[in-house]
């Protein structure tokens, strides 16, 4: 590996950080120099310094292996929490080590599980920063890098090449260099209109843009207790709901329909089959929640269920009145959701709607090819054939990811936390933050002890770069060539 490059890679990714917290500061200042203010500066001189450290002193180059590139992804992110994480520590509170890591953790990976009961307490800098946690980490730390890095570099090939899923790719037609200004424009598009439209509805300046960054990376930390709730509006409402579905969309799809002005790209297959989901399990909820009497009109029993269904499948975790009375069947349809989440090429986590219709696809031919040994049918995702060798790292991705769901829920068990396991783990892995059944539900999530938010800070990071890139990286440290 070339430490080299490794270095001077990584060193602009914490830069980027920095950047934030210095926009932290500003926010303390112009709020009268708030509590936050030493920690944020302290903070930012240490990343800042050790970002800027590699361009000094390590020597320009371009040559880049895989190896390289996966190390450059994995320590990028690593050292963000870490460095992510100090803010918090320095300003103390609620806020020790470990709760300090969980709460860099869930920001960047956009989780949006908070240790905090009562968010409202916090000085507004370093409201902002969580909130910047979501923002940076939504579009990637490694984007930011790639942005910086020139169109020709085989160097930003490389790295967005293992940055960004093989399903982010596909099926787009789209020159992989030009992916990451795609990704980039959309992502500030949303952000502007959410920021405009929050604005609109009655927000202020600082808890628009805060819930803009929430938003857009489908993470879910609030300014407000209440998160979305508070204001009681239903314009607020609805702008959620449609930012949030737009967010859990692939990117260049919606970049492809706004610049070409047409509806034909949203005869993918793939979104019709996320649509109809989604419409189908926001039907099931809002007859749910009038049946049970806990809304008394057929449109206010809609709009919450929309809500919670965008919210879920989203991955954001925006809450509006708490639900933790809803029936069974509501609560499994919103875990199942957690799971399944939205299309690849988007900012929520989970397995990705992709992933699902192929399996189903497969699943259809297997049993087909069992009652028709003789016939030949191929798995078909639009007008293009997916061969079976397309379809097994994406069916492998599924039974690893519940493999891992599985660890993570008997690890919690034994760390103490067995009631939560199963709706913790599946947040935690699906990066969709608070879950209705869940205890901490609208409220923080100190109840855990320190054990199992190690466990669950893992399954955050696992989901946020969809588990293999990590085992490349193990298999790269522990393999004899990785120790050479």
């Amino acid at each position: 590996m070339n430490l080299k490059v490794i270095l001077r890679n990584v060193g602009f990714a914490l830069l980027v950080n920095a950047l934030f917290m210095f926009f932290s500061i500003l926010v303390s200042v112009a709020n009268g120099n708030d509590s936050a203010l030493a920690a944020l500066l302290i903070s930012f001189i240490m990343t800042f310094s050790v970002g800027v450290f590699p361009f000094i002193f390590v020597r320009k180059t371009s040559a880049i292996s895989i190896k390289d590139g996966y190390m450059i992804i994995i320590l990028s992110w690593l050292l963000s929490f870490v460095f992510g994480m100090m803010p918090y520590l320095l300003w103390g509170g609620p806020f020790t080590v470990v709760n300090a890591w969980f709460e860099s953790v869930s920001g960047y990976t956009t989780t949006g599980f908070t240790v905090l009961d009562d968010v409202e307490s916090l000085p507004r800098s370093l409201l902002f920063w969580r909130s910047s946690t979501h923002f940076i980490g939504g579009l990637g730390v490694v984007v930011f890098l790639m942005l910086m890095i020139p169109t020709s570099s085989p160097m930003r090939l490389k790295l967005a090449n293992m940055e960004l899923s093989s399903l982010s790719k596909d099926a787009y037609q789209t020159r992989l260099n030009k992916i990451v200004y795609i990704f980039t424009y959309v992502y500030l598009a949303i952000t502007a209109s959410s920021f405009i439209l929050y604005m609109i509805g009655g927000m202020s300046a600082f808890d628009a843009i805060n819930h803009a960054f929430s938003v857009v990376a489908t993470g879910g930390f609030s300014t407000r207790n209440a998160s979305i709730g508070a204001y009681g509006s239903v314009f607020i409402d609805i702008v959620s709901i449609v930012m949030m579905f737009l967010a859990s969309v692939h990117f260049a799809l919606l970049f492809s329909a706004v610049v070409n002005r047409s509806l034909k790209p949203f005869r993918n297959p793939v979104f019709k089959y996320y649509l109809i989901l989604v419409v189908s399990a926001t039907l099931i909820g809002a007859f749910s929640i009038k049946v049970e009497g806990l809304e008394q009109g057929w449109g206010k029993s809609l709009l919450e269920s929309c809500f919670h269904v965008a919210s879920y499948a989203s991955t954001t975790g925006f809450d509006i009145p708490d639900r933790s009375s809803q029936s069974g069947i509501i609560c499994m349809m919103l875990l199942f959701l957690s799971m399944h989440c939205g299309m690849a090429g988007s900012t929520t986590g989970g397995i990705k709607a992709d992933r699902f219709l192929l399996l189903f696809k497969a699943l259809r031919k297997h049993v087909k090819k069992i009652v028709h040994p003789s016939s030949i049918s191929d798995v078909k995702v639009g007008n293009r054939i997916v061969k079976d060798e397309e379809i097994y790292p994406h069916l492998l991705f599924i039974a690893v990811y519940a493999l891992v769901m599985l660890v993570s829920i008997a690890l919690c068990h034994l760390c103490g936390n067995g009631d939560e396991a199963v709706t913790a783990s599946v947040a935690s892995l699906g990066n969709v933050g608070v879950l209705a059944d869940l205890p901490g539900a609208g409220g923080g999530m100190d109840f855990l002890n320190s054990s199992t938010k190690i466990v669950l800070s893992i399954d955050m990071l696992l989901g946020r770069l969809e588990i293999f890139p990590y085992f490349v990286v193990l298999s790269m440290l522990t393999s004899k060539s990785g120790r050479k």
